[in-house]
């Protein structure tokens, strides 16, 4: 499938705001399975520059600093995506490497664990204790395979919590969304990450977006029309899994990767210092539309 990616990030300030300081982390990624072209960034007020760098987890960003009085600031997007399935239909396998089997790879072989380990600990936003891993516990079982305690655990966060957008706010802890069982994507994901780091795995935080128009026949996705969130897991011998805990599947050639980290601090779409009083408003909006 081929996309064409748009996002528009609007502030409007209540204060003239007059020096800014931005970091954008907007820009698709390219891997084996996503190519990514003609990405554009678009900045109004113009900035003199805007530096382009790689980040420590390989994500592209991008810095800009704006440094005369302005009231709106507009940043847009734009790019082409294309997503391809591997021979079997598939972008992420199931592997059959039990739960038990996974773990001790990661404790024997000090190596995989060192290039793991800042996926294996806690991270600003994901943190966890006992009634955490207690939630998990009926996931996982030594046994059985890791991809399927993993999707079991998905399957369980779609099942017992529901989507409400505007609930939470990027720093809700994760407690306070078990208690609730609400949330949105980003909510689910900390969540998911949490559970499976409790239990020894590697866990990463994905950043990206949806398809926001579905297949003929097939309900629309919760988290399309805006940035959306999702996880991947490290299955030794098999690499880099990602699973959906908001929509309960194993993502596709629908899901658009931006970037990853340890959770969503690592990676927000923007992020800023003002120097400026008041309030202000942001609007956001995402099209993902099938070239």
């Amino acid at each position: 499938m081929k996309y064409k990616l748009i996002h528009k990030t609007e502030y409007k300030y209540a204060e003239a705001v007059n020096n800014y300081h931005s970091l954008l982390c907007l820009a698709p990624r390219t891997l084996p399975d996503q190519k990514c072209s003609d990405f554009k960034i678009e900045i109004l007020p113009e900035p003199t520059q805007v530096i382009e760098r790689t980040d420590f987890y390989g994500n592209k960003t991008h810095y800009f600093s704006l440094h005369a009085p302005h009231k709106t600031l507009t940043v847009l997007t734009t790019a082409t995506v294309e997503r391809t399935l591997a021979p079997n239909g598939s972008l992420f396998p199931p592997s059959d490497i039990s739960c038990e089997a996974a773990l001790q790879r990661l404790i024997s072989d000090r190596a995989l664990k060192i290039s793991l380990l800042e996926y294996m600990l806690p991270s600003p936003s994901i943190k966890w204790d006992q009634e955490i891993r207690n939630f998990a516990q009926d996931c996982f079982a030594d046994h059985l395979p890791l991809f399927d305690c993993v999707n079991a655990l998905c399957g369980k966060i779609y099942r017992e919590f529901k989507f409400v957008p505007d609930f939470t706010t990027v720093n809700t802890p994760i407690k306070e969304v078990l208690h609730a069982k609400k949330g949105v994507c980003q909510d689910f994901s900390h969540l998911a990450i949490a559970c499976i780091r409790s239990f020894g795995f590697a866990a990463r935080y994905v950043s990206g977006y949806l398809e926001t128009l579905p297949p003929p026949g097939k309900q629309k996705l919760q988290g399309s029309d805006a940035s959306h969130a999702w996880i991947s897991v490290y299955i030794p011998d098999h690499g880099w899994c990602d699973f959906d805990p908001t929509n309960n599947i194993v993502p596709g050639e629908r899901h658009i990767v931006t970037a990853w980290g340890r959770d969503y601090t690592d990676v927000p779409p923007l992020k800023g210092i003002i120097f400026s009083y008041g309030k202000h408003t942001l609007s956001v909006e995402v099209d993902v539309i099938p070239v």
